[in-house]
């Protein structure tokens, strides 16, 4: 479902070139969920961006679903990821003057869908917020944001989904309820999950758990 080859991270500085990470090899393949371990600071939040063609690499290759990323223009990379690939931001990305039913509607319209109403007050009830339909970002409290992403995200079950620290603005019990989410549409679709974690729980469910720690990705299962 995705592979790197050399992928490879480095930002100019005043003091010089600064890498970030360097010749990462992933091979991740379709149905897997997988968690990407490492601390603050890290390029978690990098790689993920990368591996999902938000962003280009300084050198190395980023295959989805055997298509090279970092051959596509912008608009190419858009047009390979609309209607397969789903991205929950840490930051959550919502639009502050569209209310949380019509943030999580959005990309549905855009596809053109007629029944994305329907499908975004499921989305919502299934992330139990169905009582903060018309509520605007602005209304909502940081966790209640990061679900109504989660319910954009896969509002249409994705073939592949990146999520960025998913659980990280959650208490307990609602960090519980959207794993239950995540993994169920990993098993119901078959979504390949990439998930950017420190939730130790939520690493252990995954099939591949990889840390990315002084530029350099270790397998850990």
């Amino acid at each position: 479902m995705l592979a790197t080859e050399g992928l490879t991270m480095r930002f100019a500085a005043p003091e010089g070139n600064i890498t970030l990470f360097e010749n990462l090899h992933i091979n991740i393949p379709r149905g897997n969920a997988v968690a990407i371990l490492g601390a603050s600071g890290s390029g978690k939040s990098t790689l993920l961006g990368l591996l999902a063609g938000l962003e280009q690499p300084y050198a190395g290759r980023v295959w989805l679903d055997g298509v090279d990323l970092t051959a596509l223009d912008e608009d190419g990379r858009a047009r390979l990821r609309a209607g397969r690939v789903g991205f929950v931001f840490q930051s959550f990305h919502l639009l502050p003057g569209l209310t949380a039913l019509e943030n999580v509607m959005l990309p549905r319209e855009l596809a053109g869908e007629s029944q994305a109403r329907a499908q975004a007050r499921a989305a919502l009830e299934a992330v139990g917020l169905i009582e903060r339909l018309n509520f605007y970002p602005a209304q909502l409290s940081g966790g209640e944001q990061q679900r109504v992403a989660l319910a954009r995200a896969f509002v249409t079950p994705p073939a592949l989904l990146f999520a960025d620290e998913p659980t990280g603005n959650l208490d307990q019990h609602t960090a519980e309820r959207v794993a239950r989410l995540l993994f169920g549409l990993n098993e119901a679709h078959g979504t390949t999950l990439i998930l950017a974690t420190h939730d130790a729980p939520l690493a252990e469910r995954c099939q591949m758990v990889l840390r990315l720690h002084a530029g350099r990705l270790e397998a850990l299962r």
